[in-house]
Formats: structure tokens, sequence, C-alpha cells
């Protein structure tokens, strides 16, 4: 039996940061489907469809991955190239979702095809009202080729 469709996937090292997204996109209806990965070695594992999750090729593409840089066991511009490079995740929207202010950060985000490059904000209010947004807008407004 194929499970749901996973319709945005959580790069988020930082649990509390994590449920804060999940709860925001499921109170607002979202997304019904939320799957969260906690480091580099899974992320590439669910979207790449390898390592445990090689068996999980029916699940198709998420309409977009919420991407932290700092993460442990594989970083995440590297998460980001890998899935720039196969032809099979490249049209994903990749939103860089981040504490990190370097410059060399965003312009190395961008080079390697991010779609998006937002300041996660330290204030759990403020990081709902960021996820809230980025939601409504890739989750609703954004158009995605089938």
């Amino acid at each position: 039996m194929n499970s749901p469709k996973v319709e945005i996937v959580i790069v988020e090292e930082n649990p509390d940061d994590a449920e804060v997204m999940m709860r925001v996109l499921r109170k607002h209806s979202l997304a019904s489907e939320v799957a969260h990965v906690k480091d580099g070695v899974e992320a590439l594992d669910l979207l790449l469809a390898q390592g445990r999750c090689a068996q999980d090729t029916a699940q198709g593409a998420p309409k977009v991955v919420l991407l932290d840089l700092k993460l442990p066991k594989g970083d995440g511009l590297e998460v980001l190239r890998r899935l720039k490079s196969d032809p099979r995740t490249r049209a994903i929207p990749v939103v860089v979702l981040t504490s990190s202010a370097e410059e060399r950060d965003l312009r190395d985000a961008y080079a390697l095809g991010a779609n998006s490059y937002v300041a996660k904000p330290v204030r759990r209010e403020e990081l709902a009202k960021i996820v809230l947004e980025l939601g409504l807008y890739w989750l609703k407004i954004n158009r995605l080729p089938a």
C-alpha cells in the first residue's frame, strides 16, 4: 500500500523549530503530509529514494523543501547541490530557511540553485509567521509543472 504523497519536506535539526513549522502548516491546512528529517543523510535518502528510502520510489516529488544549512551528517549546501544536480529532483523548489547570516552561504545557496533564501528568526512567533507566508506561497500560489 502506498503512503500519501509528501507535500513538503522540512530538513531541520532543531526539533523545536521543526515542530513550529509542522504545526503551522497543519493548522492552516497548507499541507496534509509533511515529512521532517533531521540531517543531510536522511534528507538525501528521502528525496533521492536511496538508502533506507530506496523502496519509496512511488512517493513522488514534494511541492517544496524547507532546508536548513547547518545540519549534522552532511551540510545543507551539499544536500542542495545533490538535489539540483539530479534530474529527478532538480525542479523541486528548495527554500533555504536558516539562521546563517553569512553572505557566502547566501551566494553559494543561490549559485547551487536555491529558489529562495530566508533568514530564520530566533523567536518562535516570528518563525511561525514566516513559515505561514512561505507555505501560502509555495503550497497554494506557486504552480509547478506536472
